[in-house]
């Protein structure tokens, strides 16, 4: 197995891919690799509270400083942002952005995907980005049968944490040491200003997850962690062993 060299994680929201994938983004880029962060939403109706209690607000303004803020906070990752602005509350993806999402899959090849789990009862956008994503991904890939467009390998599919785990299905089984990049998540974090209160929530998780995988691992140096599920099956020659 090789580490990834072509990532792509894929947001509801402008932000979500700082708080909950920016140290895997930060690993990938730091050792050669390409990211994209895909936004379908800049949120700016559902996650710019802060930016909301501004006299006179637009959402037009909202949605120039959140693609700002992303834009800014994706070059500190050194990863490219785009976002395809469907809006948000709800979020709703229908054929063109999904046949939009499945070029850029095959155009990217990326080595892995990240995205939002299937369920969260809390946030109405994350499971419709979610089925894009695995219907885009089966479109690319052409669901591993003969198709009449250009398919790719498919790429292997993980879930990045959400807000409530446990109340989302989520179950951890990869944790990523981010320790050596957990200062360019932390500076990522503070340009997404539109969200302050989220800031000091994802450093703390990422000393008890990093807490996890020491125990898991023995590894003592790990000081900060993510943590995902990976979704498709891992398929090897071997038994692994110690990585």
């Amino acid at each position: 197995m090789t580490s990834v060299q072509r990532l792509l994680v894929v947001g509801a929201h402008a932000a979500d891919f700082v708080w909950r994938a920016g140290g895997v983004i930060a690993l990938v880029t730091a050792n050669g690799g390409e990211a994209i962060v895909l936004a379908l939403s800049y949120g700016e109706r559902g996650e710019s509270g802060e930016l909301w209690k501004e006299p006179g607000q637009t959402v037009e303004r909202v949605k120039a400083i959140r693609h700002e803020q992303a834009e800014r906070a994706a070059h500190l990752l050194r990863a490219r942002f785009v976002s395809f602005d469907l809006g948000d509350y709800p979020l709703e993806v229908d054929r063109e952005a999904t046949e939009r999402l499945a070029q850029l899959i095959r155009d990217f090849r990326p080595d892995a995907i990240v995205t939002h789990t299937p369920i969260d009862p809390f946030n109405p956008d994350h499971p419709v980005a979610n089925q894009a994503v695995q219907q885009a991904r089966l479109l690319s890939s052409g669901a591993g049968v003969a198709s009449a467009f250009e398919t790719i390998e498919p790429p292997p599919l993980y879930y990045f944490e959400p807000h409530q785990p446990e109340l989302c299905g989520f179950v951890p089984n990869v944790f990523v040491d981010i320790t050596p990049v957990f200062e360019k998540k932390v500076a990522a974090m503070q340009v997404m200003a539109s969200q302050q209160y989220l800031q000091h929530y994802y450093a703390e998780l990422a000393e008890r997850r990093a807490n996890h995988a020491r125990r898991i691992s023995g590894a003592k140096d790990i000081r900060y962690a993510e943590a995902f599920q990976r979704v498709t099956p891992l398929v090897v020659r071997a038994l692994l062993g110690h990585g």
